[in-house]
């Protein structure tokens, strides 16, 4: 610090005092600056807090299923978290910043303390120093006059004047005294002046001291702060990063096939197409029009269109004959498939007239009052081969339809 004083060569000037105050000022806006830093960081962590708020709470996603809709609303959960976690960080710069401003304004009063007095010393000074000077030069104009009225008498004591002699004798003597008289008073001032100086000098010191200490404190607020400003930022992105974990995690659960089946499972429809729709000749049904009565024309249509769709003409019963019950073994099946999925082709006669014996190959429940029930294993006799797939059968002296691809000839 005194080296701020031992720069000034004039003792009017404060050079080295006026160097450091100004250092001060740019410390204290240099404080300044960090507040506006961090003020304008905890706006941007707020805004940016609550616009990820806002985004997760307006992202969709209620049409997705399963895993992904899962992983879907953990990542607007941990979107919004992140948004919380960057708010709270404002608030933490905001309070950081407050303690900024805080130590400025402590440091303010204190500097204005040590100012006033320096001020008032520095006057006091000046003031010293200029009646020094001014005593000075009315000291040194006495001398000069004490001189010139000394020579005057010398002078005139050679001419032999008595008269003359004494008036330049007194003359010389006041001069002299008024000269005396000055160089006390100049001398007085010299040593109030010094006095004044070693008062200013030593508060100058102790400014110098308090000021260098406010130096060192400034400097280690700011770095302790700018150091846990980057401190809270890491923080931070380790906090979002530990959240989006999360995220990653439920992406891993997300299993597509999971999700395929889950969709298939809740909106399924059915597991068979449905069957083609078949060909039917309506001039080669004419004769067994003309044969059968039109109720039982109708029936038979009937019989036949639900064949061809693979289901019962009343309820969801299936008398689809391409379908094997379950637990039949595989010989089996091979041997009835040529009669199971036999084509139904279209005759130019009405129908063929036989009685041959037929085993039931799967059972099958009358849904008509025309129709007959079969049970597989049973023996029946076909009295008719009718054109549509279903066939005049008799079992223990009962006649009915029956599935004609339910048949196998013995």
């Amino acid at each position: 610090c005194l080296s701020f004083c031992l720069q000034c060569k004039e003792f009017t000037f404060h050079t080295g005092y006026e160097a450091l105050v100004q250092r001060l000022l740019d410390g204290r806006k240099m404080c300044k600056d960090v507040e506006d830093l961090l003020k304008q960081r905890a706006q941007a962590e707020e805004r940016y807090g609550k616009e990820l708020i806002q985004i997760a709470r307006k992202a969709g996603g209620q049409t997705e299923i399963n895993t992904l809709k899962a992983a879907f609303e953990r990542l607007k959960q941990q979107i919004e978290s992140v948004g919380n976690s960057h708010i709270q960080l404002a608030v933490m710069l905001k309070d950081e910043l407050k303690g900024i401003e805080e130590f400025r304004e402590r440091q303010k009063e204190q500097r204005k303390k040590y100012e006033s007095a320096m001020e008032r010393m520095q006057k006091s000074k000046l003031s010293h120093y200029k009646k020094t000077m001014e005593s000075k030069k009315t000291y040194e104009q006495k001398c000069k006059e004490a001189d010139e009225a000394e020579q005057s008498f010398e002078r005139t004591s050679a001419s032999g004047n008595q008269k003359q002699t004494e008036k330049s004798q007194n003359k010389a003597k006041q001069c002299r005294d008024a000269a005396n008289e000055a160089e006390n008073v100049y001398k007085q001032n010299i040593e109030q002046l010094d006095k004044v100086r070693t008062e200013w000098e030593q508060e100058h010191i102790k400014t110098c001291e308090v000021f260098q200490l406010q130096e060192c404190d400034r400097i280690t607020i700011l770095r302790n702060s700018l150091w846990v400003h980057c401190n809270q930022l890491s923080m931070q992105c380790v906090k979002d990063d530990e959240l989006y974990e999360e995220v990653r995690v439920s992406l891993e659960n997300c299993v597509v096939e999971s999700d395929i089946d889950y969709f298939i499972k809740t909106k399924m429809t059915g597991t068979q197409p449905p069957d083609a729709i078949g060909y039917e000749n309506y001039y080669s049904r004419e004769p067994n029009r003309s044969n059968s009565s039109p109720t039982q024309s109708c029936g038979m249509m009937k019989r036949f269109s639900g064949l061809l769709h693979g289901s019962s003409k009343n309820n969801t019963e299936s008398a689809t004959p391409s379908a094997p019950p379950l637990g039949m073994p595989l010989q089996e099946i091979t041997e009835k498939t040529d009669v199971v999925y036999a084509s139904i082709f279209v005759n130019e006669q009405a129908g063929i007239t036989s009685s041959q014996d037929y085993r039931v190959l799967y059972d099958y429940t009358a849904q008509n009052v025309d129709e007959l029930d079969i049970s597989e294993g049973d023996i029946v006799v076909v009295i008719e081969e009718n054109e549509d797939g279903w066939w005049t059968a008799e079992r223990n002296g009962q006649r009915g339809f029956v599935p004609g691809s339910y048949l196998k000839k013995l």
